[in-house]
């Protein structure tokens, strides 16, 4: 039997995930979720596919953004919950306006300019070839992920996050930045070699994980969002934040980012140490006092005016998928907190009704205040991740079922 968490937040988070369960399953929530999103996203879908562009959020106005057409690291999210929602329904326009979307940026697996091709890419042509085999898609990942390979720097042991030739990241006097973010980028190498038989995807991946886990953890399980590293010798110059309030703070989905990527980590290596950091990480989420009590986290946990502060649903997206998937290696029970995650992100507060919000799913998310971008709006990436989760609580669901 699995330990219940001794850090759980309340007692009361405990009762309001089992009274739910009490008047609907979990496997109708699930489906009742998935039915919304199926239905908003249409609506989403078909704006999209008339003007073959993917969409990103909503200005502070209130209109679309769609993804950059140069490079956006976003790209690979909505074409993602397509194949999702594919996987959910069979029904083909989905796969259809997946693959139609995804084509738009199918020439950036060959860029070496930015960290972020295992977001793209894993997304959207990873969840192509899980579900439907795909030899296209998986060539293309490869190329990505040799794309990738390029930012690896062994003597550094990190894949460098940021250029720092021009933009704002050249004002910050960065040598070689590497942000929490990056542990996203890892599932698309450790794919790579179990699907190619070349570890050398996996050893960077690994060597990566475990820099970050040397050089941007604090021992409370908090982590910095940025460590920057000497160029040449690998020595930490600096530890700073970007999107975060401060450099000592902790920043909400830098949280989640690690969570998910340690996650990730334990599943392909079976290394205990990173099923370690992942409970830690969980462990920090939890029991911080700047976390609210529907565990719907702010944009900091340390941001100065809590509880006047932005939520990010994105992060708490993230956190609920992370958790499902913890829950499946770890002694601690970590389904009741994925649940109510999951549950208040259905509700009225969080959830848009049918035709609003733009056509996406979840509101209230924060991309960077300190940037003063994106912030209370909704965003392509909380979608997917709270897609993401409720699949994968349905599919613990139905293995339940096909147990009996």
């Amino acid at each position: 039997m699995k330990q219940p968490l001794h850090y759980l937040v309340t007692g009361l988070i405990v009762f309001f995930a089992f009274s739910c369960q009490t008047k609907q399953s979990t496997r109708e929530f699930c489906e009742e979720s998935l039915d919304f999103a199926c239905k908003q996203t249409e609506l989403l879908r078909k704006e999209s596919i008339e003007v073959n562009r993917i969409p990103r959020t909503l200005t502070a106005t209130g209109d679309m953004h769609w993804a950059k057409p140069g490079f956006d690291w976003t790209e690979g999210f909505f074409p993602g919950t397509c194949w999702y929602l594919y996987e959910y329904t069979k029904a083909n326009q989905w796969k259809d306006n997946a693959e139609e979307l995804q084509s738009l940026y199918i020439d950036h697996r060959f860029l070496t300019t930015n960290h972020d091709l295992g977001f793209v890419f894993n997304c959207s042509y990873g969840n192509n070839f899980r579900i439907d085999g795909d030899k296209d898609a998986r060539d293309i990942m490869i190329d990505a992920g040799n794309s990738l390979m390029t930012r690896f720097n062994p003597a550094i042991g990190c894949i460098q996050s940021w250029n720092v030739d021009s933009g704002w990241q050249a004002k910050r006097g960065w040598q070689y930045p590497v942000i929490i973010d990056n542990m996203m980028n890892l599932e698309l190498l450790f794919e790579l070699s179990k699907i190619t038989g070349d570890d050398k995807y996996k050893k960077a991946a690994i060597t990566h994980a475990n820099t970050t886990m040397k050089n941007h953890y604090r021992p409370d399980g908090s982590s910095y969002h940025v460590v920057d590293y000497d160029s040449v010798s690998g020595v930490v110059r600096s530890r700073q934040t970007a999107q975060g309030y401060a450099h000592e703070s902790a920043w909400s989905r830098g949280q989640a980012w690690g969570l998910y990527g340690y996650t990730i980590c334990y599943r392909y290596t079976r290394d205990k140490k990173y099923l370690d950091k992942a409970e830690e990480i969980a462990n920090f989420i939890f029991t911080d006092e700047g976390m609210p009590k529907d565990c719907i986290p702010y944009w900091d946990y340390d941001a100065p005016k809590i509880p006047s502060e932005p939520r990010d649903v994105s992060a708490a997206s993230v956190i609920a998928s992370a958790l499902i998937e913890l829950d499946g290696y770890s002694t601690k029970n970590y389904m009741k907190e994925a649940q109510f995650i999951l549950k208040n992100l259905s509700s009225k507060e969080y959830r848009a009704e049918l035709g609003g919000n733009g056509k996406f799913i979840l509101k209230h998310s924060v991309g960077s205040i300190p940037h003063n971008a994106e912030i209370d709006v909704p965003l392509c990436y909380a979608d997917y991740y709270y897609v993401e989760a409720l699949m994968r609580l349905l599919k613990t669901e139905n293995e339940k079922l096909a147990a009996y």
